[in-house]
C-alpha cells in the first residue's frame, strides 16, 4: 500500500515514518483493497499535554475512511488510528459479505 506522509510545522524522522509505514500494511490483512493513506501529522501550540494530531485517510474503492486523534506522542496517536480503522475495515468487509 502506498502511504503517504505529511507533516505540519515540523519534520517527521525516517523511523517514525517506517512505524506509521508498518502499521497501515497491517490492515491490508483485514481488506486487501486498500488503495492508499494519507497520513498528516500536527503539533498543536498548546499548553496541554496531548497536542500531538495524527489524522489518516484510507482510499478503498467507493469510499474514503478517515480517523482523526490527539495523543501524547505520534506513535500513540497511530495505534490508536489503525485499531479504529481495522474496526471499520471489518464492518466494511461484513457488510459486503451480507450484500454477496
Amino acid at each position: 500500500m502506498k502511504v503517504n506522509v505529511q507533516s505540519v510545522n515540523f519534520k517527521a524522522d525516517q523511523q517514525l515514518v517506517d512505524f506509521i509505514q508498518k502499521k497501515l500494511d497491517k490492515l491490508e490483512n483485514f481488506y486487501s483493497k486498500v488503495v492508499y493513506a494519507d497520513v498528516y501529522l500536527k503539533v498543536q501550540k498548546t499548553s496541554e499535554k496531548e497536542n500531538k494530531i495524527t489524522e489518516i485517510l484510507l482510499s478503498i474503492p467507493g469510499d474514503d475512511l478517515i480517523v482523526k486523534k490527539t495523543c501524547k506522542k505520534f506513535e500513540e496517536c497511530v495505534d490508536e488510528s489503525v485499531k479504529s480503522l481495522q474496526r471499520q475495515l471489518i464492518k466494511k468487509k461484513e457488510k459486503q459479505k451480507v450484500v454477496s
